[in-house]
């Protein structure tokens, strides 16, 4: 099932993954926790160390998602065997249309996040990874988001739309 074509309100975290520093490689972990109003602790948006790090921190900055259906149609289309972390996207998760949480609140096993907007793919992950991440991921590249109420996330945990 296409992430796209997705109409579930609930889906899984599959993975996890942090860099301390912009161009460092992502590492994969089996939890980690999320601050609101700052981000994962060792990641390099949490300190500053992003390419794209802004001062203040932007909510929009604190988390990234991106659909694993998203990551398999782009290794189909192209033929690479790019691994989930390889998108540099914090959370990746299954079965959930990650578009479709702009501007709502939902669940990533007992915290809350806000959808922000769309992260969309750039020339900087181009460079770091392949160059066909632009057309292949724009409009599906995943979802930028602010935490609202921080915990302990870990793989495997739901992701869940509540009532708005």
């Amino acid at each position: 099932m296409s992430a796209r074509g997705a109409t579930s309100t609930e889906g899984t975290v599959i993975s996890i993954h942090t860099a301390e520093s912009a161009g460092q490689a992502m590492e994969t972990r089996t939890e980690v926790e999320l601050i609101a109003g700052l981000g994962i602790p060792g990641d390099r948006y949490h300190s500053g160390r992003g390419e794209f790090s802004p001062t203040p921190m932007d909510p929009d900055h604190e988390l990234t998602l991106i659909a694993i259906e998203e990551i398999e149609a782009f290794n189909r289309k192209t033929g690479h065997a790019m691994a989930p972390g390889d998108f540099r996207r914090n959370v990746v998760t299954r079965d959930i249309d990650l578009n479709q949480l702009v501007g709502r609140e939902f669940r990533l096993g007992s915290t809350v996040v806000r959808g922000i907007r769309l992260c969309e793919p750039c020339a900087y992950l181009a460079r770091a990874t392949r160059r066909e991440v632009l057309p292949h991921l724009v409009g599906n590249g995943g979802l930028r988001a602010g935490i609202v109420q921080g915990g302990v996330l870990r793989v495997g945990a739901p992701v869940r739309v509540e009532n708005d």
